[in-house]
């Protein structure tokens, strides 16, 4: 945005706050004001769409801290800045492109060039309005690096949430930009909750080239499997009679495979059993890392039975009777 531009607009107006609002105020005003005039929610009203724009536009400067400064400064001065002085040698004007570089650069003469292009490429995060549909606008960063070499523009974040089998499987999201444009975002497999994905040259334009997109990953629960660092847990039901006995069980994966397991004979509620390589799976520094799948089991008692298995428990109860499951207890308990 030109220094021109910061004259002409009053962001406080535009997001109905006084000049000392917080930035919690701020930031409240900003929501309301996006979910009324959002152009998913107004299709086809140009007014709305200029009234979105010029509301992402206030944030963008008001909602960042250091802008927010730099604009104050720049309004403080007031319309008195626009004329241009006397020309100096080789004719050249001292205006007001000029007047804003000592200011911002130290007396550099450097800063906005003249006819200013936009310091605000980027839209602002609308992920906790609109699930992640759109992400934040940096700061200024600098116009230049060290030793006067061109800086990259300021990276932007954004928030997405994706569902468990695509943190598994990878996925690619798409996160719409306020004005319209959807970047493409591709999630690896394996990725895990609060990781950021970097999508290079997709942040804010400088005069070295586009900073950096940085998305973070939130991850939809699964009903049956839980993810643990990089094991997958699940809990398998059992009956009496294979927890006894011993059996092998068919398990499904979260890959979609389906893998035998054995059930040990006397295995007890409760006991965990382990299938290596069949947690998550990903890439970590060109090489893959499996983690495993923990296997609860649950013995199942059931509620109705039969007359014959009803008997055959009271067999078993009989042939039993000498043997006490809580045998050593009072021991343990004493304190």
């Amino acid at each position: 945005m030109a220094s021109q531009d910061w004259i002409d607009k009053d962001f406080y107006a535009i997001l109905g706050v006084s000049r000392d609002a917080s930035e919690e105020d701020i930031k409240k005003a900003y929501r309301k004001l996006a979910r009324k005039h959002h152009p998913d929610k107004n299709p086809g009203d140009d007014a709305s769409e200029q009234r979105f724009k010029d509301i992402a536009e206030a944030h963008s400067v008001l909602g960042d801290k250091k802008q927010r400064e730099q604009y104050d400064a720049v309004r403080a001065m007031g319309s008195g800045a626009r004329f241009s002085g006397g020309p100096g040698p080789g004719g050249a004007g001292g205006g007001f492109e000029d007047l804003f570089g000592n200011l911002f650069n130290g007396g550099s003469g450097g800063g906005f060039g003249r006819g200013g292009g936009s310091q605000s490429a980027g839209g602002p995060d609308l992920s906790d309005i609109f699930g992640g549909g759109g992400f934040g606008g940096g700061g200024f960063g600098g116009r230049f690096g060290g030793g006067g070499a061109p800086a990259k523009g300021a990276d932007r974040t954004s928030k997405t949430t994706i569902s468990f089998g695509g943190s598994i499987r990878g996925t690619t999201v798409g996160l719409r930009e306020p004005n319209g444009s959807v970047i493409d975002v591709r999630i690896p497999a394996g990725i895990r909750a609060g990781q950021k994905v970097r999508v290079k040259g997709k942040g804010q334009r400088g005069p070295g080239g586009s900073g950096d997109l940085l998305v973070e990953v939130a991850i939809s629960p699964h009903k049956f499997f839980e993810r643990v660092d990089d094991d997958i847990r699940i809990h398998l039901p059992v009956a009496f009679d294979e927890a006894a006995l011993g059996t092998n069980v068919q398990v499904p994966t979260v890959h979609g495979e389906k893998v035998h397991i054995k059930i040990p004979a006397g295995t007890a509620s409760g006991r965990v059993l382990r299938l290596k390589g069949h947690g998550v799976r990903r890439r970590e520094k060109g090489r893959e890392v499996s983690g495993d799948m923990l296997v609860t089991v649950e013995v199942q008692v059931p509620k109705d039975l039969p007359d014959e298995a009803l008997d055959a428990i009271k067999a078993y109860a009989k042939a039993t009777k000498g043997i006490d499951p809580r045998k050593g207890l009072e021991a343990k308990a004493v304190l």
